[in-house]
């Protein structure tokens, strides 16, 4: 990659040049943000759970085969509080907001803790198909609605003991009386209810309106767990549309396809040294 400040150049004048903007954002962002799975954080909320089941991180303990749903509950309640629920702390995500908020835009996540909604970014403005912790769904599924868990998620944390909660609070789904699951996309059964099918639709609207205009792809700390929904399409826009840049900023993963190389400015800087440069 060529000199940071070079890139950074490079990014404020191609932001500033564009007419749409098209935010990309997977965990990396989040990361960026304060809301990592591991490490200092992880250690400081889930002690207790690090000490019964021997977990080593919130993303590995999503997996765990809890033995009943008094104890799945009771890790899933804590999981969800801190990362959904909790004020958010950082400046990254308003600062981004900032950064976009007088051109138009468009963003589309595979992040599931509410972030872009937290700072303000207008609803019909935003993507996030792989669901949202604040949100629950019948398991099965029997019918397609999905149901605020705010109230009964802070309750969970509130009466758990030996990382239980009572069974009282066990979620049941309201019509067929079988099991009620967090709504984020595991399996076929993951339910894309009605708002979210207009979000796709107006997600699609703006990329098509968007490959007619000058354009900047701005994507964040996207791996490759679910690579088809934001890098791969990103990539595909950037090598069809003559009038779009991609910007990769990747602590991980900024490394730059061959068909795009000239069209990619590639960070794997801070994010937030990155915005907090493109406000100046």
């Amino acid at each position: 990659m060529i000199d940071f400040e070079q890139r950074l150049y490079k990014l404020t004048a191609t932001i500033n040049d564009a007419q749409c903007i098209i935010i990309g954002a997977g965990a990396g962002l989040s990361a960026a943000a304060g809301l990592t799975y591991s490490g200092t954080r992880f250690k400081q909320n889930f002690s207790e759970y690090i000490n019964k089941y021997g977990m080593t991180d919130m993303y590995s303990a999503g997996f765990y085969p809890f033995k009943s749903p008094e104890a799945k509950w009771a890790y899933w309640s804590k999981h969800i509080s801190i990362n959904r629920y909790q004020p958010i702390t950082s400046e990254v995500y308003s600062k981004l907001k900032k950064l976009v908020a007088h051109k138009e835009h468009f963003v589309i996540t595979t992040n599931v803790d509410h972030q872009f909604y937290k700072v303000r970014f207008k609803k019909d403005k935003v993507f996030a198909p792989q669901g949202d912790y604040g949100k629950l769904q019948c398991a099965t599924p029997c019918h397609d609605k999905l149901y605020g868990n705010e109230s009964l998620i802070s309750l969970m944390v509130k009466e758990q003991k030996d990382c239980l909660i009572p069974s009282a609070l066990v979620p049941t789904c309201p019509k067929c009386g079988g099991n009620m699951d967090i709504n984020i996309r595991i399996d076929s059964r993951f339910i894309e209810d009605k708002n979210s099918k207009i979000a796709r639709n107006s997600y699609q609207q703006f990329v098509n309106k968007a490959s007619t205009k000058p354009t900047v792809i701005l994507e964040f700390g996207v791996g490759y767990n679910t690579p088809s929904i934001i890098k791969y399409p990103f990539e595909q826009l950037t090598s069809q549309v003559p009038l779009t840049t991609l910007v990769r900023i990747n602590k991980d993963y900024p490394e730059v396809s061959a068909i795009n190389r000239d069209k990619t400015i590639p960070f794997n800087e801070d994010v937030l040294s990155i915005l907090n440069h493109c406000l100046k």
